[in-house]
């Protein structure tokens, strides 16, 4: 007779390594596939459930069942991880810096310096700016980071970062002469 999904995670919760393997056949296929999915990576779907698991070992003895079931709560605890890996993925990629240095001024002999879809209105609007604001522009529309993620790739409370990219956008709008209707 094949014990329940609680019955598995209560034996992990008292450290049975019998229970865990159990566990871990029960489930491999349907944490990877979802892993999978969701990083698009083979290896890095490797990684994320073998942390699924870990994870669920190590708070085994906090699973409540009266919250949901234990594919749920696994499934949701890879589903975060995974997502957790796509973020820290791209959190090293996206160095705002590059796109920063482009927005300086073109030098007159470049024969790109007008552009008649209006980059060079933009790059001037954003460089009216002060740093402290177009750098969270920069970094929240052209690379996708979230006001949290700035806020703690740059050091700062999370309400001066929406604060400074609404002001931002703000001056921007205005110097770009759209109307805010």
């Amino acid at each position: 007779m094949a014990l329940s999904d609680e019955s598995l995670v209560a034996g992990m919760a008292s450290g049975d390594a019998e229970a865990a393997a159990a566990f871990v056949r029960r489930f491999q296929a349907r944490v990877f596939g979802l892993a999978l999915s969701v990083v698009g990576d083979t290896g890095l779907a490797e990684e994320v459930a073998q942390e699924a698991f870990v994870r669920v070992w190590r708070h085994a003895a906090t699973y409540d069942p009266r919250r949901g079931r234990v594919a749920t709560w696994l499934l949701t605890i890879t589903r975060n991880l995974a997502v957790d890996a796509i973020r820290l993925r791209h959190k090293h990629r996206a160095d705002p810096e590059p796109l920063l240095r482009a927005l300086q001024p073109v030098a007159a002999e470049d024969p790109f310096e007008t552009d008649p879809y209006g980059s060079d209105q933009l790059r001037a609007g954003l460089q009216a700016l002060p740093l402290e604001q177009s750098r969270p522009i920069v970094m929240s529309v052209f690379y996708g980071l979230t006001a949290k993620e700035i806020a703690d790739r740059e050091g700062i409370p999370l309400g001066t970062v929406k604060t400074r990219i609404r002001r931002g956008l703000a001056k921007l709008r205005h110097e770009l002469g759209v109307s805010d209707d």
